[in-house]
């Protein structure tokens, strides 16, 4: 296969097959994204799992959020605190046993910069979830519940992340 680019320089036998990494991105195999759909059904189920989940356990309730945040709730502390534990158990397994992917790649968790814009988003992103009842996990499982409102928290959350990228280079490190 054969490309031409801008300035009319070619090139010969372009791979398809490369991962995309950045600073703060996942990583995504081209391969994985060119596969048939049904192969990729199961991450759609599990999908579909994770959110019947949500929906079960209330954490996308916006009265049991606004219940932790008028403190009169142990249930979402509760919740964030096991995940927190489960994270934590997680990392030191991965890191004791030196546990590969599913590809057999080695899994590193690279340290992380702390800095001033950290705390600052933090506290936005904490008065949104706090004013919104919702923060942008569990929006599409809000939406499939029939809160159809909460499509304007979407939208909201897609425009804070357009800012911050259009503004990232000029905010606080």
């Amino acid at each position: 296969m054969s490309v031409t680019t801008e300035k009319n320089t070619t090139i010969s036998d372009l791979n398809t097959d490369f991962e995309v990494r950045s600073e703060n991105a996942m990583c995504v195999n081209q391969s994985q994204l060119d596969k048939p759909i049904i192969s990729n059904l199961k991450y759609g189920l599990a999908g579909i799992l994770f959110g019947i989940i949500l929906v079960k356990s209330e954490v996308i309730s916006w009265f049991r959020i606004q219940e932790m945040f008028r403190l009169q709730s142990f249930h979402m502390y509760g919740v964030i605190g096991s995940a927190v534990v489960v994270g934590i158990i997680s990392v030191w397994l991965i890191k004791k046993f030196r546990i590969k992917s599913l590809e057999g790649e080695e899994i590193r968790i690279e340290p992380k910069k702390f800095n001033k814009g950290q705390i600052y988003g933090g506290l936005i992103f904490g008065f949104g979830w706090a004013i919104t009842g919702a923060c942008p996990g569990p929006l599409f499982a809000q939406i499939g519940t029939g809160a159809t409102v909460i499509i304007v928290t979407l939208l909201s959350a897609i425009a804070g992340t357009w800012v911050y990228g259009r503004f990232r280079e000029k905010l606080p490190h």
